[in-house]
C-alpha cells in the first residue's frame, strides 16, 4: 500500500550530470568556511589558527546554471563565493565534482558575528547555492592544481587554485564524518578564495574551474 501524507510531499532537488540522463538527487549540504588563507586574511582571520567551520544549507537553495535569479530581500550587500563542490556517492566514496557559488548576505552575516548569533539567515535563503553539472569522478580531471576563476561582466574577481586549499577534500570528508554521517546525495561545498565582492541586480556571474562544467548565472 502506497503511503500518503496530510501534505504534498517536497520535490526532489537534482542536479544534471554529465554524460548521464540520469540525475543526482540531493540529500543535505554543507559548507566550509575557511578553507583559503588568503580569503581568511581579507575577512579579518588569522590564517595560522584556521581550523574547519561547517554551516549548511538547504537543498531547496540549489539552482542550475543558466538561471536568471531574482535578487534577494533583506541585504543590500549580496557577496559571491566561488567554489569546488563535491558530490557523495556514500558516506566516503565521492560521486563526482562541480562548480558552486555559496551566495552570501555579507550585511546579516556581519550583525550575526557582531552579536554572536547564527548565520543562517545570511548563508541559507532561497536560491543561495547555484551549482553546475556534476561530472563523474571516473570522468574528472586531475583536480590537485586546477585553476578556480570568477569572472563579474567579464572582469576577474576571483582567481586562485585548489592546491591553496587549507583543507583537502580528503580532510574535508575525515572532519565532517566526525561530526555527523555523511551519506549518497550529500554536496559539500569546499570554500572559497580570495577576492569574494558584492552583486547588484543586473550582474552576470561565470564561475570555473579546470576541465568542471561553467556555471552561469544572472541576477535581475
Amino acid at each position: 500500500m502506497a503511503s500518503s501524507y496530510v501534505i504534498p510531499p517536497p520535490e526532489i532537488v537534482s542536479l544534471p550530470v554529465i554524460g548521464q540522463a540520469a540525475r543526482f538527487p540531493v540529500r543535505r549540504i554543507y559548507c566550509v568556511g575557511k578553507n583559503y588563507a588568503a580569503h581568511v586574511r581579507e575577512m579579518g582571520g588569522d590564517a595560522a589558527k584556521s581550523t574547519p567551520v561547517f554551516f549548511t544549507k538547504s537543498r531547496e537553495t540549489i539552482v542550475p546554471s543558466a538561471s536568471k535569479i531574482p535578487y534577494p530581500p533583506m541585504t543590500s550587500n549580496l557577496h559571491y563565493e566561488l567554489e569546488l563542490v563535491v558530490a557523495m556517492a556514500s558516506q566516503c566514496e565521492v560521486f563526482g565534482y562541480g562548480v558552486g557559488l555559496d551566495m552570501t548576505r555579507r550585511d546579516l552575516q556581519a550583525e550575526a558575528k557582531q552579536g554572536g548569533k547564527p548565520w543562517d539567515m545570511a548563508k541559507n535563503f532561497d536560491s543561495s547555492a547555484p551549482c553546475a553539472a556534476l561530472v563523474p569522478t571516473k570522468d574528472a580531471p586531475n583536480l590537485d592544481q586546477a585553476s578556480i576563476t570568477l569572472k563579474k561582466n567579464n572582469s576577474v574577481c576571483q582567481s586562485s587554485s585548489l592546491d591553496k586549499m587549507i583543507w583537502s577534500v580528503s580532510d574535508i570528508l575525515s572532519h565532517l564524518n566526525k561530526t555527523v554521517t555523511l551519506a549518497a546525495g550529500d554536496l559539500i561545498f569546499t570554500g572559497t578564495p580570495q577576492g569574494v565582492g558584492p552583486v547588484v541586480a543586473g550582474d552576470h556571474l561565470v564561475g570555473e574551474i579546470t576541465g568542471l562544467p561553467i556555471l552561469d548565472i544572472s541576477y535581475v
